[in-house]
């Protein structure tokens, strides 16, 4: 198991590199939940907007 984990000399590049995609992965997602919540609601504020404009006229 210990050889499993040594990667044959290259541990260090191998779990860092690993380490830097899952960073990256969780960033991406966090980053894209962030942005879809943010389209929604602009969205949901531009249809309240125009519904509100369409029952005043």
């Amino acid at each position: 198991m210990a050889e499993f984990f040594n990667m044959g000399g290259y541990a260090f590049f191998v779990w860092t590199s690993y380490a830097v995609v899952a960073v990256l992965f969780t960033y991406q997602f966090l980053s894209s939940r962030a942005q879809h919540k943010k389209l929604i609601s602009q969205l949901g504020a531009e249809a309240e907007h125009k519904i509100g404009r369409t029952n005043k006229s």
